[in-house]
């Protein structure tokens, strides 16, 4: 697969989305993607149909193009397609995008990788290699119970030093590698 950088640049996604506030999220710039990992952009999209239509315009003639509305939730219009060899998912809300529960995700995912360093980073690269959504592989590595997304969404209220502690009580079989790993480095 090409660089998703420069195919976020020749797709001309964000040029097209400039109006929605686009913003790139995902496991490409935490860099932790795998194998038919997809480029994630988060609009803010208050008319729904008119993102819809824009969407539609600009991409519906791409590769393995798809659109449809989530009936719940921020009923979010979702676009999936593949442009130059790299899948692309957007994500239309009606909510700003900072308060969107993808940018949340994004969010305390990124600021753990800053808090964990790179042993965490392995120890969740581990758990994607496995099969593991972002999610949870985080989950998993943070010992972390229940529905994973909405444990990652409850730690996105913590400051970095509620974070940071997280990382440290962890104790399943992922947390406890990554301290032994800590240990020896």
């Amino acid at each position: 697969m090409a660089d998703w950088r420069e195919a976020l640049a020749q797709s001309r996604v964000l040029e097209v989305l400039a109006p929605l506030d686009p913003h790139v999220a995902g496991t490409f710039p935490l860099g932790l993607d795998v194998e038919g990992s997809d480029i994630d952009v988060l609009c803010h999209a208050p008319d729904a149909a008119g993102f819809a239509q824009d969407v539609w315009q600009a991409f519906a003639g791409c590769a393995d193009f798809a659109m449809h509305q989530w009936a719940r939730g921020e009923r979010a219009v979702v676009a999936a397609f593949t442009l130059r060899g790299v899948p692309f998912e957007i994500f239309g809300s009606p909510l700003p995008v900072v308060e969107q529960v993808g940018w949340q995700h994004f969010d305390v995912e990124r600021r753990l990788l800053d808090l964990g360093g790179p042993t965490f980073r392995d120890a969740v690269m581990q758990a994607r290699a496995t099969g593991a959504k972002t999610e949870p592989a985080f989950a998993q590595v943070l010992d972390l119970p229940g529905d994973p997304y909405a444990a990652m969404l409850a730690l996105s209220a913590l400051d970095d030093a509620g974070l940071r502690a997280r990382i440290d009580q962890a104790s399943g079989p992922a947390a406890k590698l990554l301290r032994v790993i800590s240990k020896m480095t």
